[in-house]
């Protein structure tokens, strides 16, 4: 059993406390072992004292935990600290972003329900939505992500959940999160944002009127390119919902991903904002070479929602997209001349990363589908990491002369 001390001294002061505070010590219970840092506790079960505790716990009549599935200490820490950083009640851990994304339209939707989506998301999040929440008769909706008219006169008396990723992948395209809670909670429905991309250290959707937001802590929240996991948070009486969905059918985070993730947060302001100052320098760098057709990054005073990210986020994060000439063919030619940057689809490392998402991450939507969502044949999507800015550039620079 925690002693007074070990937990009064840990979070009794953290009332108040800033982003960088919490993100090193919020969620924290130590354990009789009064360890330093966070424990993993790798168990997949719990020990009763009586037949009688036993059944008060697994009725939920005394807290507690009762199965790993979706109580477990480590895990726990893990959505405390994150629920603080975001500054939402409760937080919902799930096996990974994608499983989030599920997690909440699952506990939260039922057959004849509408979703309104952003045009602007990742490719996975399509075939979700479209191949499998579609078989549950739920209606899916695609809206353009910046047509505020458009998602009003979408709305209709079904729409239970309004979703959108901010910035989008890979096109750096915003939502006006204000502005949409409104005509969600007009519609009597729910706003959900992917904030993946900026974190809660760029941007809180909670404190701009979203109801609930969603993570892929694989990204950004590791950080070096460790784990899978995500995250659903918002009100706890939402929350609880996605609890008896997680605790139903499983997509469970691993306590050993947890204490990862745990790990990630204490470094997390550190890192966006050295990974959003070359993504800035890099973006600025691309514009003026003629070899590069557009960019697309919402740092630059050229990008039309430049205004709108400055308003709603304190950085434009580290992820830029931008077309060359050649299409397709242009694109794999400055892909492979890169010498240091990893060609992966992945994304939030420390590792700089480079792909085609029309082949890649997008590859599963029809032709029509992609130029939809402004995916054309020439797009590479890079993720500043943190090396050196001149490496960065210099590598970049050999798929410019491959063009």
């Amino acid at each position: 059993m925690t002693t007074d001390w070990q937990a009064g001294r840990l979070n009794s002061e953290l009332t108040d406390a800033g982003f960088d505070t919490l993100a090193v010590r919020a969620g924290q219970q130590r354990s009789f072992e009064a360890e330093h840092s966070e424990a993993i506790f790798t168990t997949s079960s719990y020990v009763f004292r009586s037949a009688a505790d036993a059944a008060a716990s697994f009725a939920g009549e005394r807290s507690g935990n009762v199965y790993s599935r979706y109580t477990n200490p480590t895990v726990r820490t893990f959505e405390e600290r994150l629920a603080a950083l975001e500054g939402a009640e409760k937080c919902v851990a799930t096996a990974s972003g994608m499983s989030a994304i599920l997690a909440t339209v699952m506990s939260l939707c039922s057959m004849g329900d509408e979703i309104l989506v952003s045009r602007s998301i990742f490719g996975a999040s399509v075939s979700l939505f479209d191949k499998y929440c579609a078989r549950f008769g739920i209606k899916i909706t695609y809206v353009k992500i910046d047509d505020l008219a458009a998602w009003q006169a979408a709305c209709t008396a079904k729409t239970k959940l309004l979703f959108v990723e901010s910035p989008s992948n890979p096109l750096a395209e915003l939502a006006d999160i204000r502005a949409l809670s409104k005509i969600a909670h007009g519609a009597d429905a729910l706003l959900v944002v992917d904030n993946c991309f900026c974190t809660p250290v760029l941007q809180k959707p909670l404190a701009l009127g979203a109801d609930i937001v969603i993570h892929s802590a694989t990204k950004y929240i590791d950080g070096q390119g460790r784990c899978l996991g995500g995250a659903v948070l918002g009100r706890a009486e939402l929350m609880t919902e996605v609890v008896g969905f997680l605790r139903t059918a499983g997509p469970t985070m691993s306590p050993f991903n947890a204490w990862v993730f745990l790990k990630g947060l204490e470094t997390l302001r550190l890192r966006m904002h050295a990974h959003c100052q070359s993504a800035q320098q890099l973006a600025q760098w691309l514009e003026q070479q003629p070899q590069v057709k557009k960019v697309y990054y919402a740092g630059l005073a050229s990008h039309p929602q430049h205004e709108l990210a400055k308003q709603q986020q304190s950085g434009f994060g580290a992820v830029l997209s931008f077309e060359v000439e050649g299409g397709k063919e242009g694109a794999w030619r400055f892909i492979d001349a890169t010498r240091m940057i990893s060609i992966t689809a992945n994304l939030g490392d420390t590792k700089t990363t480079i792909t085609h998402p029309g082949s890649t991450t997008h590859g599963r939507l029809q032709p029509h589908e992609r130029e939809q969502s402004g995916i054309r044949d020439g797009l590479i999507r890079v993720a500043v990491g943190l090396e050196e800015y001149s490496d960065i550039q210099a590598d970049l620079q050999r798929g410019l002369a491959a063009l």
